[in-house]
């Protein structure tokens, strides 16, 4: 196994401890030598992990609203939201192979206990409210295609975490092969479902250039932010910048600026992917709910439920529900991953891999189980909303340390982000954090 020792590494405080996910630390082999195309297949899959996440439930619920209300006037912000979130994980990779340390192990390597404590709590919440909508996606998934009451589908879901531990016993590349496989399956459900509703192409066309009205609309703006809010999520930073060290990629400079390369093309490709999931759910709820006048949908059940009668056939919301527990599934492991590396990260918590996947889940989920369950079925789609806003409170939290800790030459040396790349970011993140402002605002303010 590729064991790469960053403890004297200049600008952090001490030894990086135990890597990140170290059951499976440099566990995929990297081609050396050879075309260029080969040696990014060997990188091709931590990328699609990080997509999921840009494409969970909470996603679905706001262009669902955003496609049934405005039609195809919010493509433009699915849009930018797809390029902020290609910045910022394009710093993650720059973290995890430069540095060597996922952003948890910077956060705790750079900061004295009273802040990085804080921060790891900050970060045990934000996943809870992640998996708190995986939870309820997933659950509405069985109960729309099987009839599973809600709340024994959620219970249901807190078995993914043995689906990890099977999949893991033939490799990480068996997680991304099965993380893959159900993108495949939900990438085909919505391109069957946009032919059924043969949407307005020209219309779609230039849904994707801006508008005025984004700003002189106060419903339109606020649906803007939250599918602002609801795309970058802080467990994904985290995630990313772990998942990029599952590669043997080697020690010297050169193997690490030609790992952050492969590692940046990988993500983008993913997200680029993301981003047609994501403006498909849109253009479908535009073509199908806007253009009949059903304009007030954000429920998901709702959404499955008017289907079959607005397109005339009864494929239609059975593909919505298996793509919807795809989706949900695809979640709830990465979900489970980014806790892993979270806690461990943090606490440098060390305990067998089988037990210390299975606690981190548990305390994540568990909260999510019993919100879910006390609030019953009527109450899913402000359990989403809540989760999203609950997202937007730690968003800068992550995004603050990742920016100034890959624009840090003492920590990152000769891996440190270009001075574009590093202004491009904060802009980045200050538009993200003062939306997300904005939409917690106007949340606590009625």
């Amino acid at each position: 196994m590729d064991v790469r020792d960053t403890s004297s590494a200049p600008g952090w405080r001490g030894a990086r401890g135990e890597p990140s996910l170290s059951d499976m630390f440099a566990s995929v082999r990297t081609a050396r030598e050879g075309s260029f195309w080969r040696k990014l297949l060997a990188f091709l899959g931590p990328g699609y992990l990080v997509a999921v996440g840009y494409m969970d439930p909470g996603n679905w619920a706001t262009s669902l609203a955003g496609g049934s209300k405005f039609g195809y006037s919010l493509l433009t912000v699915a849009l930018l939201s797809n390029v902020m979130a290609i910045v910022l994980q394009s710093l993650c990779t720059r973290l995890g192979v430069g540095a060597g340390r996922d952003l948890a192990q910077a956060c705790r390597d750079s900061y004295p206990r009273w802040v990085a404590w804080p921060l790891w709590l900050s970060a045990e919440v934000a996943i809870t409210a992640t998996d708190l909508a995986e939870v309820i996606g997933t659950a509405i998934g069985l109960n729309l295609l099987f009839q599973i009451p809600l709340a024994i589908g959620v219970v249901i879901t807190a078995l993914d975490v043995f689906l990890i531990l099977a999949l893991q016993a033939f490799g990480f590349r068996w997680i991304e092969a099965f993380v893959v496989t159900m993108l495949g399956v939900i990438a085909a459900c919505f391109a069957v479902q946009i032919a059924l509703a043969d949407p307005d192409w020209g219309a779609v066309i230039r849904g994707f250039l801006p508008t005025g009205d984004l700003l002189a609309n106060h419903d339109m703006l606020y649906l803007a932010l939250g599918i602002l809010g609801a795309t970058v999520m802080p467990h994904n930073l985290y995630l990313h910048s772990g998942l990029v060290q599952t590669r043997g990629y080697g020690q010297t400079p050169t193997e690490k600026h030609e790992a952050i390369t492969l590692a940046t093309i990988d993500s983008t490709i993913a997200l680029c992917f993301a981003f047609v999931i994501n403006a498909s759910i849109l253009i479908l709820a535009a073509a199908t709910f806007h253009g009949s006048g059903q304009t007030e949908v954000a429920e998901l059940d709702q959404a499955h439920s008017f289907l079959a009668p607005l397109l005339g056939s009864t494929l239609a919301p059975t593909l919505f529900a298996v793509a919807l527990l795809c989706c949900g599934l695809n979640s709830t492991i990465t979900a489970t991953l980014s806790g892993q590396i979270v806690m461990e990260g943090f606490l440098n918590f060390r305990v067998a891999p089988w037990l210390r996947r299975l606690l981190t889940r548990m305390i994540a989920i568990l909260p999510a189980v019993i919100v879910t369950v006390l609030a019953g079925e009527k109450a899913t789609g402000k359990l989403l909303i809540l989760s999203q806003v609950v997202l937007s409170l730690q968003l800068p939290f992550a995004v603050v340390p990742l920016v100034m800790f890959t624009a840090s030459r003492a920590k990152m040396g000769p891996f440190v982000a270009p001075r574009w790349l590093t202004v491009l970011a904060t802009a980045v993140a200050a538009l993200i954090i003062g939306l997300n402002a904005k939409l917690v605002f106007d949340y606590v303010s009625g």
